[in-house]
């Protein structure tokens, strides 16, 4: 039996030599537009993680089924500015480039200083962003701020990404709606047509095949969100009529298996935790476990 180590990820304990899979914290919070506490996100899904199973079909042992996982420290939040506070985030990114991260937020703005970070790997322009989300986050501003949540796929573009695929959108404004439908750079899967039930099954197949094709370097960004409200009670901005868990978990098993993938890392952001309802964190702390088995069962496939 696995010796049980409190305040790491799924409890487990930590190992000497190179991380495999490094959990990351960052508690970032500086744009919110409605609900606010995704700063407390990141720890609270650690703290749930250690009540997940270490068991995954994908894998012949329970996790870490021989791999190493570490919990790296939260970043700090340096910085007096939103700039300087990007940047620190782009500098904590970096320092764990040898591993398969796994970020843990935290508001979804800190998304284009993750991809700076991810600059440092490859090139952007040959980066594939698979995005789960309610939103579009395409805005060129919110309410005058360019680095807000709201603009996160928008300046990741900026920077130079090549190509984002979104799935789950369905609170997006019409600025967002004319660009990705103007942008071939944008390919969105709208919740409404994924899940309608005239129709649906064959659009979420198009998406699954779509993920399968993608060749070259993928970075996922699962803002929470993009799972029915009724999955995710207390994320900053819970919106109705999204994708169900098993969609989730099949989008990333999909990722992990497609032929012509190499998976970089993911974030899991806009995670607010709620003292009378576990389930936001417990669903997150579950889809990072996911990420983790699907990726090292990628790994064990390779080296067989």
């Amino acid at each position: 039996m696995t010796e049980f180590v409190e305040g790491t990820f799924l409890g487990l304990p930590e190992s000497e030599g190179e991380a495999d899979v490094a959990i990351l914290s960052i508690p970032y919070e500086l744009t919110t537009s409605y609900g606010q506490g995704t700063q407390d996100g990141p720890e609270a899904t650690i703290r749930a993680s250690a009540q997940v199973e270490l068991y995954d079909p994908l894998l012949p042992e329970d996790l870490p089924c021989g791999f190493t996982i570490h919990t790296a420290e939260p970043w700090g939040g340096e910085g007096g500015s939103l700039q300087e506070q990007l940047q620190g985030i782009t500098h904590y990114v970096s320092q764990y480039r040898d591993s398969f991260p796994i970020i843990l937020g935290g508001e979804h703005g800190m998304l284009p200083a993750i991809m700076k970070a991810i600059e440092q790997q490859v090139n952007l322009n040959e980066i594939t962003l698979v995005q789960i989300d309610a939103h579009a986050d395409l805005r060129d501003e919110l309410e005058g701020d360019p680095d807000s949540h709201a603009c996160a796929a928008r300046r990741s573009l900026d920077l130079g990404v090549g190509k984002i695929l979104q799935i789950g959108i369905r609170a997006f404004a019409r600025e967002e709606a004319s660009f990705a439908a103007q942008d071939d750079r944008v390919e969105s899967w709208l919740a409404r047509d994924v899940l309608n039930p005239c129709g649906g099954e064959a659009m979420w197949l198009d998406w699954l095949n779509r993920i399968s094709e993608i060749e070259g370097p993928v970075w996922l960004t699962l803002d929470i969100d993009g799972l029915d409200a009724a999955y995710v009670p207390s994320t900053g901005t819970p919106v109705p009529g999204g994708l169900a868990f098993w969609q989730v978990i099949e989008t990333i098993e999909t990722i992990a298996s497609a032929p012509n993938v190499n998976w970089l890392g993911a974030d899991v952001n806009e995670i607010v935790p709620d003292t009378s309802n576990r389930v936001t964190e417990f669903t997150a702390a579950m889809l990072a476990t996911k990420i983790v088995a699907a990726h090292l069962a990628r790994r064990l496939e390779d080296v067989g």
